[in-house]
C-alpha cells in the first residue's frame, strides 16, 4: 500500500485524478504485492540451485543450521567480519543487536557486514567446502556465545530474554559437542550456556521485571541443569582451565554452588577475571572483574577499575549500570542516582530501563 500510495503521489499530478482513485489504490497494492511475491520465490530458487551447485553432499549433516554457520565463517574473511555476516545472515540477530555485542556503532557494523558480503561474493565458490573445517570452530563459537548472550539478556523490547535464541543456541552447541566431544572449549561454552540459563526462571518477577542475582529466589534455579553444566565443566578440567569459555564456566559454576550470595567465593571469581583478561583482553571482561574486585577489596577499587575502561563503554549502559551499583555500596547516593538515571537512558531494554529507574528511586529514598 505504501509503494501505491508512493505511485499516486508520482503520477496523478502528471495523469490525473483516476475515476475511482481507491480502486485504483488497491489495484496497483495488489499488483506490488504480486511482484514481490514472485521476487522472493525467484530468490529463493537461486539461492537453492547455488546451494545444491556449491555445497557437497558430505557437507549437509544433521544439522543444516549450523553446517550454514561453518560455511559462512569463511577463512577468507577477517574474523570479526565473518562473525558479524554469520551473526546476521544466519544467526537472526538484527545489525544494532549485532554492534550491541560488539561495542560499535550500528553504522559502522552496516559496513563491516556490507564489506564481508562483497569479500565473500568475490570468492569462487565460497560455499564449496569448510563445514566442520577445524580452522572455523572458534569463530562459530562466538556466534553462538553472542546469539546465547541476546537471547539471555535482550539488548531491547520489552522482554529481558528471547528464549528462542538462547534455546537454539544451545542446541546447536550440544549438536557441535557430539561432532567435536574432545573439544574442550566447545564443551566449555555448553557448560557455560546450561548454568547461565539455568537461573531463567529466577531473573524475572510475575510482571516481567528483572531480579538481580543477588535478589533471586535460588530454589526456582534448574539444579539438574546445573548439575550438567557442572558435569560438563569437570571434564575438561584434566587438558587444564586454559580456554575462555571453560573459565566463564568456572565462574558460572561459582555463582550456581553458592546457596547464598553471601557465600560466593568472589576472591576465585576475581583470579579467574584475571586469568580471562590476560588470555582475551575485552572491556566487558574488565567490566566484570571491577564487580569482582569491589566484592574483594571494596567499592573504591572496583570503580577504579571501571574507570579504565570508561572510553570504550561509554556508548554502553552496562558501565553507568556497574558504577551507580559500586556507588551504592560505597554508599554515594547521589553519584549512585546520577549514573543508574544514566544507565536507564542508554539502554533500549524496558526490562532493565524499569529496574534501573526503581533502584534510582530506592537510593534516593534511602532503601535497599
Amino acid at each position: 500500500m505504501q509503494d501505491a500510495l508512493l505511485a499516486a503521489a508520482t503520477q496523478w499530478d502528471r495523469d490525473g485524478l483516476p475515476d475511482n482513485p481507491r480502486g485504483w489504490l488497491i489495484q496497483v497494492a495488489q499488483r506490488r504485492m504480486a511482484d514481490a511475491v514472485r521476487a522472493e520465490v525467484a530468490r529463493r530458487r537461486r539461492e537453492t540451485m547455488v546451494f545444491v551447485r556449491d555445497v557437497p553432499a558430505e557437507a549437509v549433516g544433521s544439522d543444516d543450521t549450523l553446517d550454514m554457520y561453518f560455511l559462512c565463517c569463511h577463512p577468507d574473511l577477517p574474523p570479526a567480519g565473518a562473525i558479524a555476516l554469520t551473526l546476521r545472515a544466519v544467526g537472526g540477530l538484527s545489525t544494532a543487536e549485532i554492534a550491541a555485542a560488539f561495542l560499535v556503532p550500528e553504522s559502522t557494523m552496516g559496513q563491516r557486514i556490507s564489506r564481508a558480503k562483497k569479500r565473500l561474493a568475490a570468492c569462487e565458490r565460497p560455499f564449496a567446502d569448510g563445514a566442520y573445517d577445524s580452522t572455523r570452530v572458534s569463530a562459530v563459537l562466538q556466534v553462538l556465545y553472542v546469539i546465547f548472550t541476546e537471547g539471555h539478556t535482550s539488548t531491547s523490547g520489552a522482554g529481558l530474554r528471547r528464549g528462542d535464541l538462547s534455546v537454539e543456541a544451545i542446541r546447536l552447541t550440544r549438536a557441535l559437542r557430539t561432532l567435536l566431544p574432545e573439544n574442550t572449549e566447545v564443551t566449555g561454552l555448553l557448560a557455560l550456556m546450561l548454568l547461565t540459563d539455568a537461573r531463567r526462571a529466577a531473573r524475572c518477577g510475575p510482571h516481567g521485571e528483572l531480579i538481580p542475582l543477588t535478589e533471586q529466589d535460588r530454589t526456582r534455579w534448574d539444579r539438574p541443569q546445573i548439575s550438567e553444566g557442572l558435569r560438563l565443566l569437570t571434564s575438561t578440567m584434566p587438558a587444564g582451565l586454559t580456554g575462555l569459555y571453560q573459565m566463564q564456566a568456572a565462574i558460572a559454576g561459582l555463582h550456581a554452588g553458592a546457596q547464598h550470595p553471601d557465600d560466593t567465593d568472589w576472591t576465585r571469581i576475581l583470579l579467574l577475571y584475571t586469568m580471562i583478561e590476560r588470555l582475551t583482553p575485552n572491556p566487558m571482561i574488565t567490566l566484570n572483574r571491577a564487580v569482582a574486585t569491589a566484592m574483594v577489596h571494596g567499592p573504591a577499587a572496583g570503580l577504579a577499575v571501571a574507570d579504565s575502561v570508561a572510553e570504550p563503554l561509554s556508548r554502553s549502559h552496562r558501565l553507568a549500570a556497574v558504577r551507580g551499583h559500586l556507588h551504592e555500596m560505597a554508599g554515594e547516593q547521589a553519584a549512585a542516582v546520577r549514573e543508574y538515571q544514566r544507565a536507564a537512558r542508554q539502554t533500549a531494554s524496558v526490562p532493565e530501563r524499569d529496574y534501573l529507574l526503581l533502584r534510582a528511586a530506592r537510593v534516593r529514598a534511602g532503601r535497599q
